[in-house]
Order: structure tokens, then sequence, then C-alpha cells
């Protein structure tokens, strides 16, 4: 008896003491999994050191097809490898692609004038030159001036009203009357004073070429062509458009009995077209040869993993203008390198330095963190439009994409962030991670604007924005590595660590939402910005004929017509649709309220809506 109560008394308190023990080394767990795992703050030196290197010479402005933007992937290519980080494109670290990235004069460019009996064989880059975004092929016929080729009925004006241009070249002037920006009551240059609008109406009233010449000039301007390349449009308008300078086209106006700068001036003051058909003994026979260039570009892809399959995105783009483009808000110093210290050296420099600060953390995180860093935005967001057709993980695993884009020059304490109401935890992430910065910040819920996480929401993705906001260096040879505010930068990439490490260790990620959006004020989505209010984002990416929506937005006039993600545009209110430019163009020429009838290719085949324009806020 006594030893049974021994060993009774014996095994309770073993038992007391394993539930003990066992109480213990769960409340050491418990404890262990409440302590949030913690990260060094960001080494202003160590960014600035980074973009430094991005924007040096060497790197040649990270222009596409450049020598320096290979440098640059390679540069990140090494850290992300240094650093421990797993591969995570299709080759090694990197993800290639192919984009067209410009035009080419190929050898067979020539303009002939044919008057009478006589021929004059102009030469190229003195007399004449094709514009880069023209069609290649040869033609032959009469000519028709008509004035800036503008059809502007707000404006009641139209240089092809009463003349025919069917099958005809049409010489025609740059820029715009100037009864346009007085009837326009403000200054500068309305739409119609864009080349594209004057081929894509040239194109569209059915003439076979366009002749640019640019009438008068202004004091000590001197009578020479544009630079191949130097004008942006398309990479094919539908239509052949060449230049000739004032002096060879003075003579086309001669033989009419008529004066250029008469004719330019008799326009201007009157605000009346003064169209007329060229004797018809007079004619052109023309060939224009371009070819299009293409570059290999890389998506450098670098992986943590963490305890499960799923996992975020931070990324940047790290391609900038090279030497210049027709994107340059310097236009007499194309050809001086652009560096982009700020655009976008700073954001690839900050997911460098959070990949440092998150690298001894393998396997520690709950998800995973992919560090992209993403080519091509500058020619339309196509390294990250690319990334999320081909993903190179599963993309129902990642829960939020965080975009940095210019992050480098923050003035006053103030940052902007959007995207704060497509994930619906990201609200109250921000405050908790606002509340230890002096960041004045201001919020923007929509996660649609001009930079790389556009690609994912509209995969209905979360996404947050990081951006310090314009400056007068932007696009410019000016944006260089001293202007750089490095202290604030890299506490701005402590705040964008502390969301990093809330969403990589939070129970449930955030849901996606879909933000009803006010109508833009700017940018490419949907002809944004032009003319009356459509709703579609369009998809950067190359498609063949027409445009591609990579979504349309909740609520908008095309959502309410049935249009959709995926849809590609062909046709607008009767207009042909070849590119974005084209649906710019046909958006501008509608009014608020008009029902325009749209047709899109949806999986091939054609569908019809009708869609009501709405007023853009």
């Amino acid at each position: 008896m006594e030893t049974r109560h021994r060993t009774a008394w014996s095994k309770a308190i073993a038992d007391r003491i394993g539930k003990a023990a066992l109480c213990t080394v769960l409340a050491l767990s418990l404890l262990a999994a409440a302590t949030p795992v913690s990260i060094g703050n960001a080494d202003p030196n160590r960014f600035l050191t980074d973009i430094k290197t991005l924007a040096a010479p060497d790197m040649e402005g990270r222009g596409p097809g450049t020598q320096g933007l290979a440098r640059a992937s390679k540069y990140i290519e090494h850290r992300d490898k240094a650093l421990g980080l797993q591969p995570a494109g299709t080759d090694g670290y990197l993800q290639p692609f192919t984009v067209t990235t410009g035009a080419t004069l190929k050898p067979h460019n020539e303009l002939v004038v044919i008057d009478g009996a006589k021929k004059q064989l102009l030469t190229i880059n003195q007399d004449f030159e094709p514009i880069s975004f023209s069609s290649s092929g040869s033609f032959a016929g009469s000519l028709v001036f008509v004035g800036y080729g503008a059809s502007a009925d707000e404006f009641q004006y139209d240089d092809y009203a009463g003349i025919d241009v069917k099958d005809k070249i049409v010489v025609l002037l740059r820029y715009e009357p100037d009864s346009f920006a007085v009837k326009a009551a403000h200054l500068g240059l309305t739409q119609h004073s864009q080349l594209v609008t004057k081929a894509i109406n040239a194109r569209d009233h059915g003439a076979k070429a366009v002749i640019l010449v640019d009438g008068k000039l202004a004091e000590g301007e001197e009578d020479s062509l544009l630079r191949f390349g130097g004008v942006s449009g398309p990479e094919n308008a539908g239509i052949m458009l060449l230049q000739v300078t004032n002096a060879v086209a003075e003579s086309w106006f001669k033989a009419a009995g008529k004066s250029l700068a008469d004719v330019q001036q008799q326009i201007n003051s009157g605000g009346k077209p003064a169209s007329f058909v060229f004797p018809e003994a007079l004619q052109l026979s023309l060939t224009v040869d371009i070819g299009a260039t293409h570059a290999r570009l890389n998506n450098v892809l670098a992986y943590l993993p963490g305890k499960t399959s799923e996992y975020l995105i931070i990324g940047a783009h790290y391609d900038h203008l090279g030497r210049g483009d027709s994107n340059s808000l310097a236009p007499s110093q194309i050809g001086q390198i652009h560096p982009g210290a700020d655009d976008n050296a700073s954001g690839t420099a900050g997911v460098l330095e959070l990949a440092r600060l998150f690298a001894p953390l393998k396997g520690q995180l709950d998800r995973g963190i992919l560090f992209m860093s993403f080519s091509g935005e500058e020619l339309g967001l196509l390294g990250s439009a690319y990334w999320v057709k081909n993903p190179t993980k599963p993309l129902d695993k990642c829960v939020a994409m965080i975009n940095m884009d210019m992050i480098g020059r923050i003035r006053d304490n103030k940052v902007f962030i959007g995207g704060v109401g497509t994930g619906s935890t990201f609200k109250s992430i921000m405050d908790l991670a606002q509340k230890k910065t002096n960041f004045k910040v201001e919020y923007s819920p929509g996660g649609y604007s001009a930079s790389d996480h556009t690609s994912f929401v509209a995969r209905k993705l979360p996404v947050l924005f990081f951006f310090s906001g314009l400056h007068a260096d932007y696009h410019k040879p000016s944006d260089t590595w001293d202007k750089i505010n490095a202290p604030s930068a890299t506490q701005l990439l402590d705040m964008v660590a502390d969301v990093m490490l809330q969403l990589a260790s939070a129970p449930q990620p955030p849901a996606f939402v879909t933000v009803a959006e006010d109508k833009p004020m700017g940018g490419l989505s949907g002809g944004g910005g032009y003319g009356p209010y459509f709703g579609s984002i369009p998809d950067f990416g190359e498609v063949k004929d027409g445009v591609r929506f990579s979504d349309v937005r909740p609520g908008s006039p095309a959502a309410k017509a049935g249009l959709r993600a995926g849809d590609i545009l062909v046709q607008f209110d009767g207009k042909p649709i070849h590119n974005l430019y084209d649906f710019t163009d046909a958006l501008r020429r509608s009014k608020v309220g008009q029902v325009v009838e749209v047709k899109v290719l949806r999986e091939g085949q054609p569908i019809t809506a009708s869609v009501k324009l709405e007023q853009r806020k």
C-alpha cells in the first residue's frame, strides 16, 4: 500500500514536472514567435556609392541596347550573388527579353522631284530626311498643300475641307495656326501641332505620303532638318513621312505662283485654311527604307527563401535614356549622357540596400522576398510586363509588390506612396510604419501610374509605390548623383523595410482590393489626359496591330460597355487603331457624352461595343 502511494506520488510529481517543462518550452517558443525579426538600418554611404556607380559615365545612361545597360545588369547580378541570394531568372539571375528600341535608316531612301520633263534627285540629310516612324515603301504622285494638316472641330478649322487628298502626297507646315492659341485661351501648342497627329490625320484622309516643311523660322534659326529619331511616335504611323527644307519647298510654291511665307502668313492672319493643289506637272517620286532596331534586355531577379512558398516582391527599374531620345526633356542636349541618378539609379540602389539588409534572414521569414531589377521601363514598362506574362515564380503565391521609382530627391520630408487602397491591410501597415518616421506622407489609393507596379496591379496583385516627386532635372543630363539626398532616402528605405517585415510575417496576406479611382488627369492610361474619359489601361508590350488592354478601370465607360483586360482595340468610332497613338488621336477628337462604337478582338474573335464617353475630372 505504501509502495503504491509512493509510486503514485512519484508519478504525479513527474507528470507535474513534465507539464511544467512543456509549458516552459511553449512559453519560450511563443516568446520567440512574438519577438519580431529585426534588421539593421540602411546605410547612406552604401546607397550613394551604388548610385554613383550606376550613374557613372561608363554606364552610358543605361540606355536600351547599350554596353552601359549590360554593365549595370552585371553589377546588380554580382551584388545579388555576393549576398548569397538564389538566382530567380531563366538564365541564372537574368531573365532576357527582346524589344524594339528604335529605327534606323537603311540604304534605299530617295526623293525625286519631277517637274515636267525635268528630274531632280534630292540629297538625304541635306535636302530631305525621313521621319523615324514613317512607313517604308515607294510612291509617285501629285502634291496637295494642306496648310498645317489640322482638322480641329473645336476651333472650327479644317485644312482638309473641300480638297481631295486621296492617293496624293500632302505638303504641310510644322506646328499650328496662331489662331489656335487664341481660341484655346492658353499659352502653348495644342495636340494638333504634333507631327504624329498630322500623320494620322493625313492617313485617315487617304493620303499616301506626308512632306513636312518648317515654314517661318525664328530669328537666328537655320533652315535645317529634324534629326532622325528625334521626334516621338509609333513604330509605324501607317503612312510615308518625310521632311524637306524650306528652300526645296519654296521652288514648289513658286511653280504654283505662290510664296511659302505669304501662304503661311495668310493662314495665320486670317485664321482660315489656304489649301490648294500644286500644278499637275509637279510630281514627287519617293522611296522610304527604314528598319527597326532591336535589343536584348534583362530583368535581374534574386530570391530570399522564406518558410513557405508565398513571397513578396520589392522592385525598381534600372534602365534610363542613354544619351537621350525623344523622351529627353533637354532636347538640345540629346547626345549627352543622361545619367539618371534619381531616375532610377536611386530605386535600384534601394533594392540593393534592402537585399543587403534582408539577406541574413534566409529561411527565417514566413514568406520569401523576390528582389527584382527591371529593364525596359523607359520604353513602356516592358520588363515588368514581360515578367508578369512569363513569371519565374508562381503569381498566385505573390502576396504584394512594392515598387520604388525616384526615391532620391526627398524635399521637406515629403514622400508619395501610391497603391495604399489596393491591399486590404496596407493602410494599417503604413500607419504603423509611418509612426516611426518624420515623413509627411501623401497617400494615393489607386495602383495605376507610369511605373512598373502598374503591370502587377493589372494582374490583381496588391501594390505599393514609393516616390519622392518630380524635379527640374527629370529626364535631363543634369540628373546627377551629387543632388541625391542620401540620408532622407535611406530613412525611407528603413520605412520600406518595416513594411516588408510586416508583409513577410503577417498571419494573413493582404487581399487585393479593386480601387474605383477618380478619372485620371494625365499619363497614357487609356488615352489618359487626352480628350474625354475612356478608362482602359494599355498593355505596353508589343502588339502587332491594335492596343491591348492590360486592365479596365472599374466603373469607367469602357468597363460599363463590357470591355475587359486582354481585349485588343482595333477600331474606334470608325477609325482604325493600329497603336496607342491612333487611339490617343481618336479619343482626342471625340466629345464628352458621345457614344462611340469600338471594335475589339477577344481571344481572336471580333466584338463590338458602344461606349459612352465621360467627362475627365
